[in-house]
């Protein structure tokens, strides 16, 4: 798609029964000659979404939208959002939003949609996604990507309705059952705001100039590939190597997502072919030269923002569960009774070492299960913090535990945000830094 000027993107913030919100200064409602301020609740009434407050009942149908007669100044405020969902830091907050507020009827349910031009949203996605006090090239190469990103997203969206198709995120055979997960279940909205698209978290994580400077000193700038706008991925650690795109999701190779040497140099004394198990498991238990091979508090606390630094161990980590503990776990998160869990099996790896496909044996069924997110749900209350792990048994037919011994955190496409912050601190700029993780790309102002 071309773009002549700066797009408004559509972000879904929370879905819920009834949505509690406050509005700071005077917004309109089409339809209506009143000014709307103060503290609101919506929900379903009849099939229609109602929004009370002491001075006003509004009614719509399918939706209601509140515009501010001052998008920059005045601002709405959404209370129990959730973030992290699913994962080990899920938490509620308060978050405080600019722009228009959009409730829209969803089934049972009513979601709040902050309409927002793009480089306003990218200004929040950057501090949210990491410390806005990071060095201000690590801030541009994630404001670039973040970019690339959602306008990527709304590309493949518009194609997939102009040729009438889906989006596929699974693959079920006998004894096999691959699943993916990427953007399957936003239809009304062009992103959401947690981690299974990028994390937005309105203004109040925008403390520092150094994100409106990032995001300002790099406007329009997308990294291409072929023309279109690259689907650039990123995750916290890849663990020393990167991840192809088509281990993780859809079976679909993007010659800027291709598995990269996370370092200036391939790592000494290593055979990088992962479908040996051995080379699997000098790698992973080795401590290899890697950008993101860092324990520098400064580093960490400019790129990790706070509930982040609640996980320690980013490049090298260990797990452990008794046979009561993993049999349950896997009973609850696949709803599949196992039985006592005798082992787990490599089945197939990727680049990184990430596990692709996974064995399952118990002793009432044996299944392969995959892709990486499905391997990491099935293993943890929450995820894994990767699937590049190898499982050492204790004990003899039914073994009593299971250690996991891990690298990396995330699924290791594209862009290693730890990674990226060394080099940014080592004195690399934004557009070096982007093109070691995203070969094959270039980047160009498109607006």
């Amino acid at each position: 798609m071309l773009y002549g000027e700066e797009p408004y993107i559509s972000v879904g913030i929370l879905t819920d029964k009834k949505i509690k919100f406050e509005l700071y200064g005077d917004f309109s409602v089409v339809g209506s000659k009143d000014s709307f301020s103060g503290i609101y609740t919506a929900e379903l009434k009849n099939d229609r979404i109602v929004c009370k407050s002491s001075k006003h009942e509004i009614v719509g149908v399918n939706q209601i939208e509140f515009i501010p007669s001052d998008p920059i100044s005045e601002s709405f405020l959404l209370r129990d959002v959730v973030i992290g969902s699913k994962f080990h830091w899920e938490r509620k907050e308060k978050q405080r939003f600019i722009y228009s507020l959009l409730l829209l009827k969803a089934g049972d349910d009513i979601i709040a949609i902050n309409h927002i031009p793009l480089e306003r949203y990218l200004t929040s996605v950057i501090s949210s996604e990491m410390s806005a006090k990071s060095s201000i090239e690590l801030l541009k190469a994630q404001a670039v990507i973040a970019r690339s990103w959602v306008l990527a997203q709304i590309d493949i969206s518009e194609k997939l309705i102009d040729n009438k198709e889906s989006h596929e995120t699974s693959l079920e055979l006998k004894d096999e059952l691959i699943r993916w997960y990427d953007r399957e279940d936003h239809n009304v909205f062009d992103v959401c705001a947690d981690d299974h698209c990028q994390r937005f978290q309105g203004v109040t994580k925008i403390i520092s100039d150094a994100s409106f400077k990032a995001v300002e000193q790099t406007k329009g700038i997308v990294l291409l590939s072929g023309g279109d706008v690259c689907d650039a991925r990123y995750s916290k650690c890849c663990g020393g190597i990167t991840e192809s795109f088509e281990n993780v999701w859809e079976p679909v190779k993007h010659p800027y997502l291709m598995s990269v040497v996370d370092y200036k140099f391939e790592p000494e004394n290593f055979a990088l072919d992962f479908s040996d198990e051995q080379n699997t498991q000098k790698w992973i238990t080795s401590n290899p030269a890697a950008y993101c091979n860092t324990t520098d508090r400064k580093i960490l606390s400019h790129i990790l923002v706070d509930y982040d630094r609640e996980t320690k161990d980013f490049f090298r980590w260990k797990v452990e569960y008794t046979q009561d503990e993993l049999s349950s776990l896997i009973k609850e998160k696949s709803e599949i009774d196992f039985g006592n869990i005798i082992d787990l099996v490599p089945v197939e790896r990727g680049e990184s070492a990430r596990l692709v496909k996974l064995k399952i044996v118990g002793t009432n069924k044996t299944l392969t299960v995959g892709k990486e997110l499905e391997i990491r749900r099935l293993l943890s209350k929450t995820h894994l913090y990767s699937s590049a792990f190898i499982v050492k048994k204790i004990g003899n037919n039914i073994p009593e535990k299971f250690v996991l011994y891990g690298a990396g955190w995330g699924h290791g496409v594209g862009l290693c945000q730890i990674g990226a912050a060394v080099m940014a601190e080592m004195g690399f700029n934004f557009d070096e830094i982007l093109l070691h993780y995203f070969k094959n790309s270039e980047l160009k102002k498109i607006y």
